[in-house]
């Protein structure tokens, strides 16, 4: 256990914080949310995502063309391109609070207390990046496998399915909310740490009290 220090602990919340914002932001602009292939024509193979739509084709390769209007989009798209930019932003932001709080770098030296509020700070943005990460994406599939099993549509309708992009939104949503948890740990690891470092190794002595009674033995 001598490893695990406060030091250690925000060394490891910032690593999975920085890969957890760095995988929302290119889950963002992925194409590959949802995916889409018809049985009809099996030779096109379709890719929708937050700002383009994609069609896969042996001859020609890849075509990507951005939607034509934002009204358009159906709510939940709307919904996580919000969501999806508040979590960049917040994300980002995190990374950048998060340095003069960490152990090991000369700023806020003799003021402990407020290092640990910075990394307060950062944890809570974390958890609200990968909150407003987690959330789109889950709602993007909540609403694939809605229309996936939706008995409206014929069987002969290709339907759109999971695409890769789902499953990294995923990994970085609670990537940025573990390492928000763990400057959170970090921040009780300090405070148990100062508290051990201010109580005495031994107890001291109890004073004997001057005025006791003086008895005699016969």
């Amino acid at each position: 256990m001598g490893l695990l220090t406060p030091k250690v602990m925000q060394r490891v919340a910032l690593f999975l914080t920085f890969g957890g914002w760095v995988t929302s932001l290119v889950t963002t602009f992925l194409p590959l949310w949802k995916t889409m292939n018809s049985d009809l024509n099996e030779v096109e193979n379709w890719f929708s995502g937050l700002w383009h739509m994609c069609l896969y084709t042996d001859e020609v390769a890849i075509q990507c063309k951005a939607y034509d209007s934002v009204l358009g989009l159906p709510a939940d798209l709307q919904i996580s391109r919000v969501l999806m930019s508040v979590s960049i932003g917040a994300g980002g932001l995190a990374l950048l609070v998060v340095f003069p709080g960490l152990d090991g770098v000369d700023v806020c030296v003799e003021q402990p207390g407020l290092k640990r509020r910075i990394l307060v700070v950062s944890g809570v943005l974390a958890w609200v990046s990968g909150l407003t990460t987690l959330a789109p994406v889950s709602v993007v599939a909540y609403t694939t496998v809605v229309e996936f099993w939706d008995q409206g549509f014929p069987d002969v309708m290709p339907r759109w399915e999971y695409g890769e992009a789902m499953f990294s939104g995923w990994f970085g949503g609670l990537a940025l909310v573990i390492g928000g948890t763990l400057f959170f740990v970090a921040v009780c690891m300090g405070n148990f740490s100062q508290r051990r470092l201010r109580e005495p190794n031994s107890p001291e002595p109890k004073p004997r009290p001057n005025n006791y009674l003086k008895t005699e033995v016969l």
